[in-house]
């Protein structure tokens, strides 16, 4: 798995809580890791990674792993992402980039594995 998709799959996993408590429960990489993605799921998000990576080479050669945290942040809306200052310009370019794709909400499915 390459810098950005793995960078990626740990902010998803990092972001989202499992919902077992009223409270919203525990980030998900507390309690589960990359085998816990279900196969269809972990093939979207590579998929995705794969296509953000090629649309967008030359402004994110040499950060892939910092792109890969900020492409979930950045099409999740969350308060970082692309847009925050650290790219400089082509940061807001890639921030509505990354929005285009919707948002990949996780959860746990009741067999355990986690879906989008």
């Amino acid at each position: 798995m390459d810098k950005f998709t793995k960078a990626y799959i740990e902010c998803a996993l990092w972001s989202t809580n499992d919902e077992s408590d009223p409270q919203g429960g525990d980030p998900l990489d507390m309690n589960y890791g990359v085998e816990d993605i279900s196969p269809s799921t972990l093939a979207w998000m590579e998929a995705d990674c794969k296509r953000f990576q090629e649309e967008n080479a030359t402004d994110i050669v040499g950060r892939e792993e910092q792109a890969g945290h900020d492409f979930l942040l950045s099409r999740n809306h969350h308060g970082a992402g692309f847009f925050d200052g650290k790219w400089g310009a082509v940061g807001d370019i890639l921030q509505e980039r990354a929005e285009a794709y919707g948002e990949c909400n996780l959860y746990v499915g009741d067999d355990g594995f986690i879906y989008s």
